[in-house]
């Protein structure tokens, strides 16, 4: 017969995965509905600018494309032309891409990636869960471990780092290369 921590522990496992998994998903969702309203924003801005063109005084085709759009509106489509490089506060990933820096992640996920980086600084094999815990000063045990492995595998899926064996991360080759953003 099954004991009931044993139980207890299995139902948590459960839970935790579950979490996991909708927290990834979340996050995918996240970045994408980012690059959408980025899309959107750059139309909208493309169309007020090409009528403001064709409407200057002096231009040919003058009335030819009117726009109907308020003030207010257009200082709501405006978005910079990057997203901001500052840590968020809380755990979202978004995808690596060209020119993101590390800093666009949280504090958590920085330090993961310093420390990966100053490994290849190093020329150190790649660092597992544990011994990144231990880097960190934090207690090696189970909890911590496995935050630190949901933490890294999260960072695996959105192209930050590689893990070239199973439980052992380090830099994704486009991350650490010269045009990478950390």
């Amino acid at each position: 017969m099954p004991s009931v921590v044993g139980l207890l522990e299995q139902h948590e496992l459960a839970a935790r995965r579950r979490v996991d998994g909708l927290r990834e998903e979340a996050d995918r969702v996240q970045a994408e509905l980012a690059v959408a309203e980025q899309e959107w924003s750059e139309w909208t801005i493309a169309r007020e600018r090409v009528g403001a063109v064709l409407s200057a005084p002096g231009s040919d085709s003058a009335g030819a494309v009117t726009t109907d759009v308020s003030e207010d509106a257009v200082t709501k489509a405006e978005v910079p032309a990057s997203p901001p490089l500052v840590a968020k506060a809380r755990s979202q990933v978004p995808v690596w891409r060209e020119r993101l820096a590390g800093t666009a992640l949280s504090a958590d996920y920085q330090r993961i990636l310093a420390a990966l980086a100053h490994r290849i600084r190093l020329g150190q094999s790649p660092l597992t869960c544990q011994e990144m815990a231990a880097s960190f000063g934090m207690d090696v045990v189970p909890a911590t471990v496995e935050g630190l492995r949901s933490k890294a595998k999260r960072l695996v899926a959105r192209g930050w780092l590689a893990e070239p064996a199973p439980g052992r991360f380090t830099l994704a080759p486009s991350v650490c290369g010269p045009d990478g953003g950390s």
